[in-house]
């Protein structure tokens, strides 16, 4: 009987002792340990962080961080932090959060558009995933990299096409210049490149010319016929004159590129600069600003028309007024410089 009442204590014993610790491992497990009000909270974990970045963190987000630590020890997840965008729910236990830190990296979405130049770009870029925008401008200006995909200083910035897509937050400069490398080779696509030969012109000259379109108007109805009448000048051998390029040539010359020049006065067409369409013939050496696709697709399918001027329509804000003789466009512009003359727009 004693024995028996001896097995019975220790058994009975040892049931407290396991609800105890199954007690103990439920609270640091499957607790919910969340203290933020929102339904998502997002962490971003950096490259090479240790876990004690990830406590510091998380510490504003969890109610109980001594417990989220101990659950982090039994799981392994201490030794083995892994950067990135994580995304942590209301109400989440341990266990949920550390298995959403180990395997959950959930890509943003990135956007840019019309950036002028490649430190706009970097500077664009650096404010929506890891990467800062000194290590971005220099990976977008490395030669070696320019020289491997047919690029150089003036047509760097034709590599990167305007639009969203996906990128892990935690992507580095040079994992993101790789994949626009590729997003640029998927743009260019055969048809896009079929159309380019027909015209005489490559990917990077298509760009050039809709930088030059897109700076003129940005009503995307009308681009195509800007498009066509530059390409007119083109194919007969005129100078472009197009008043973007001669602004660009004078940021370009100052290096200011946040100055606003509204007016281009007869002294700015005199700038020596291969990018004044005033004094050099055919297209400047690179794109004036990144053209959005509606630009690039208004050049690559112009209108076919016989116009070689345009100027500013006054009676209709944002379009133009297309002329086919200079005589005409010179009748076009004398209401467009004393509309201008009246707003006192002096540069």
């Amino acid at each position: 009987m004693k024995l028996k009442r001896v097995l019975l204590i220790v058994v009975g014993m040892g049931l407290i002792l396991a609800a105890v610790i199954a007690f103990v491992v439920y609270g640091i497990f499957f607790t919910p340990n969340t203290k933020f009000q929102a339904q998502t909270a997002y962490v971003y974990i950096p490259t090479d962080a240790k876990f004690e970045t990830v406590m510091g963190l998380l510490d504003p987000l969890l109610e109980n961080m001594d417990k989220f630590e101990s659950a982090a020890n039994r799981k392994g997840y201490n030794e083995h932090v892994k950067s990135g965008r994580y995304a942590l729910e209301k109400g989440m236990n341990n266990n949920a959060i550390i298995n959403s830190l180990r395997s959950r990296n959930i890509p943003v979405k990135l956007a840019f558009n019309n950036q002028e130049t490649l430190a706009d770009l970097a500077g664009r870029v650096s404010l929506q995933i890891e990467a800062d925008s000194l290590s971005l401008l220099n990976s977008f200006q490395d030669s070696a990299f320019l020289t491997d995909n047919g690029f150089n200083e003036d047509t760097a910035l034709s590599m990167y096409v305007p639009n969203s897509y996906e990128f892990f937050w935690n992507t580095s400069a040079e994992g993101f210049r790789e994949r626009m490398s590729k997003e640029y080779n998927r743009f260019w696509n055969e048809k896009r490149l079929g159309k380019a030969k027909k015209m005489g012109l490559t990917p990077k000259e298509v760009n050039t010319l809709a930088s030059i379109v897109h700076k003129e108007t940005a009503k995307v109805d009308e681009r195509p016929r800007v498009a066509g009448v530059y390409l007119n000048r083109l194919r007969t051998g005129m100078l472009l004159q197009a008043d973007p390029t001669v602004i660009y040539a004078i940021k370009k010359h100052t290096g200011n590129f946040d100055t606003v020049i509204k007016r281009v006065l007869y002294k700015d067409l005199e700038l020596d600069s291969p990018y004044n369409t005033y004094k050099k013939s055919g297209l400047p050496p690179g794109p004036i600003a990144m053209p959005d696709i509606t630009a690039i697709d208004a050049v690559l399918n112009s209108e076919k028309h016989d116009y070689y001027y345009f100027v500013a329509n006054v009676e209709n804000f944002g379009y133009h007024k297309f002329a086919k003789t200079l005589a005409q466009h010179n009748r076009n512009k004398v209401q467009y410089i004393r509309w201008i003359n009246a707003q006192k727009i002096n540069r």
